[in-house]
């Protein structure tokens, strides 16, 4: 596929939502062809504000260029571009420490910005070194991968991973700006995007039927990158956008947006965070044990249990345990482990388990206080099933 560069896309009019959070409410663009606007949308917030850009290898290779051209054309000033290496393991605390010193060497001032371009991993680093650097820089997220665009770069959070368990170190940040071009999204990899499609499905699944029934006839528009495309970002993003309102720091409603996560957080540790199992491809396979494990409990039907998976496999995702590279390796194939890994999840309270089930599809619930041992005979069967 032709570099960002040379293709050029023309803005559409953008559709504009907005995280409203009182005097931190920030707005959400999304349209194809808006980072060309990214220079003046930050000038017409920040107007004397210098700026750093984070991003990774691969996006710079794409549209790094095409960023700093249009922050010049903003008349925004920007310091040296800071680059880390592609993948999870950039979640770090080593390269949290590189791009922290990198942004106090060129600089950055409190009154200053940081601009995330990137996908989750670049969106959750940069977020958090903002978040810390000088007690707080404010910053600008330019998603360009779809889980980013759709789920991560909207509600402030930030964050690195520890050997014990993803995201369990971070805080709450929100940007002042997200900013979704949808043309970013034709450089991804097949794998990437399908990745990504993941979180799509989710918003389905946790609250809206109506919105997973429209995704089950239209998803391959979405990949196809038609109008279905801005549709299932906008819809995905003013769903998250209620919810963040509603419950900032996830002390209710917010944690429905983990449908799926606890288990996937939980094979994305037990793989080393590697390109064995994408973020989105754990989510896929943890909403459909969700949806397995809500229908052993009896909230939902196995007809139920079969429409999410045969969705997700519509997509191209992993759905079973068996579909994870290298399966057999330790930890995956180890209930205990698993388990021990599902305890380091952040719902976790006074060591007793919390899980995001379905009491319909449409609607999620919040099941506190599961027991382990139920759980540990759950993922003990799906391990002794037969790779297909």
């Amino acid at each position: 596929m032709p570099a960002a560069a040379e293709t050029k896309p023309q803005p559409d009019a953008p559709t504009m939502l907005e995280v409203g959070l009182g005097a931190r409410s920030y707005p959400i663009a999304i349209g194809r062809g808006l980072l060309s606007s990214l220079g003046a949308r930050i000038k017409a917030l920040r107007p004397n504000a210098r700026v750093a850009v984070v991003t990774d290898r691969t996006v710079a290779r794409h549209w790094l260029q095409p960023a700093m051209a249009a922050l010049d054309a903003g008349g925004v000033a920007a310091a040296e571009p800071i680059i880390v290496e592609d993948g999870e393991g950039s979640k770090s605390y080593g390269v949290l420490e590189e791009v922290s010193e990198a942004l106090i060497a060129a600089k950055i001032e409190r009154n200053d910005l940081v601009v995330a371009l990137g996908g989750g991993v670049v969106g959750d680093l940069a977020g958090f070194a903002s978040a810390i650097v000088r007690r707080g820089v404010d910053f600008v997220q330019v998603p360009t991968s779809l889980l980013a665009q759709v789920d991560s770069s909207v509600g402030g959070k930030t964050g690195i991973n520890s050997p014990k368990g993803k995201n369990l170190i971070g805080a709450f940040h929100q940007p002042i700006l997200v900013l979704a071009d949808t043309a970013v999204l034709d450089t991804l990899s097949p794998r990437q995007f399908r990745a990504g499609y993941a979180e799509v499905a989710k918003y389905g699944l946790l609250g809206d039927l109506s919105f997973f029934e429209w995704l089950e006839k239209n998803h391959q528009g979405i990949f196809a990158g038609n109008a279905a495309r801005e549709h299932a970002v906008a819809t995905s993003c003013q769903a998250k956008a209620g919810i963040v309102a509603r419950d900032e720091y996830e002390t209710g409603e917010r944690a429905l947006l983990n449908l799926g996560h606890t288990f996937g957080h939980a094979l994305e540790a037990a793989t080393g965070f590697s390109d064995r199992l994408f973020h989105g491809e754990g989510v896929a396979i943890g909403m459909t044990l969700a949806a397995e494990f809500s229908a052993r409990r009896g909230m939902i039907s196995q007809d139920d249990v079969a429409r999410v998976q045969a969705h997700l496999v519509s997509a191209g995702l992993p759905t079973r345990l068996q579909d994870i590279a290298g399966f057999t390796q330790e930890g995956v194939g180890d209930a205990d482990s698993l388990l021990a890994l599902m305890f380091q999840d952040k719902k976790v309270k006074r060591g007793r388990l919390t899980f995001i089930l379905l009491e319909k599809l449409g609607r999620a619930v919040i099941v506190n206080d599961v027991d382990p041992a139920t759980v540990r005979d759950f993922l003990s069967e799906k391990l002794s099933q037969k790779p297909n």
